[in-house]
C-alpha cells in the first residue's frame, strides 16, 4: 500500500510494505518486506531498509544510513551523515550508520554520523548517540550513556542477566559483550 499523496521513486520496495501519506523516497532506495513508513518521512537513494522495519513520522533517512531487519525508529528520530557538514559544499566523505537486527530507538534521539547501534540495542527516548552501541545493551540520556542490558524481546535485565518476562540468560564475554545462551 503506497498513499497517493506520496512521492515513491524506487521500485525496490518488498511486499506488504505500508508507505503512509506525504513520503518521499528516491529512486535509489531499497525497503524490504513488511515494513510500515508512517507519514511525513523522506528516505535517500543510498539507503537500505530490511524487512519488518517500522519508521514512525518526521523521520529522516539519509544516504549511507543501513537499517537491518525488525528495527523500530521513533518519531522524529535524526539521522546524520556528514561530520563537517557546510553549505554547497559536497566533497566531505559521507560516513555509514548502521542500526542492527531488532533494536529500537526512541522518539526524538539524535545519532551522529557513523555509529552502529547493535542487535536487539534499545536507545531511550530524546537521546544523543555519539558512540557505537553493543548488541543488547540500553543507552540514554544526552550525552547518552550506557544504563543497562535488555533481552530480545525488550525487558531489561537484572543483574544477573536474566530477563524477568520471558526468562531467557544471557552471559557477558570476556570483550564486555553479551550473548543470548542456548
Amino acid at each position: 500500500m503506497i498513499h497517493q499523496s506520496s512521492d515513491v521513486q524506487s521500485s525496490i520496495i518488498g511486499k506488504d510494505t505500508q508507505i503512509w501519506q506525504y513520503v518521499v523516497i528516491l529512486e535509489g532506495a531499497q525497503i524490504g518486506w513488511g515494513c510500515n513508513i508512517n507519514c511525513h518521512c523522506f528516505i535517500e537513494n543510498d539507503v537500505a531498509i530490511g524487512n519488518n522495519v517500522t519508521i514512525k513520522s518526521g523521520v529522516y533517512i539519509w544516504d549511507g544510513i543501513i537499517i537491518e531487519d525488525d528495527v523500530f525508529i521513533g518519531p522524529n528520530v535524526t539521522f546524520t551523515n556528514d561530520m563537517y557538514p557546510r553549505s554547497k559544499k559536497h566533497d566531505n566523505p559521507l560516513l555509514r550508520t548502521v542500526i542492527k537486527k531488532g533494536a529500537s530507538i526512541g522518539a526524538g534521539t539524535i545519532i551522529k554520523p557513523g555509529i552502529i547501534i547493535g542487535e536487539y540495542a534499545l536507545v531511550g527516548a530524546g537521546s544523543l548517540i555519539s558512540k557505537d552501541i553493543g548488541s543488547y545493551e540500553l543507552w540514554y540520556g544526552s550525552p547518552a550513556a550506557l544504563k543497562g542490558y535488555v533481552c530480545k524481546c525488550g525487558s531489561k535485565l537484572n543483574d544477573s542477566y536474566i530477563c524477568h518476562e520471558c526468562k531467557s540468560k544471557y552471559t557477558k564475554n570476556p570483550d564486555g559483550k553479551l550473548s543470548l545462551l542456548g
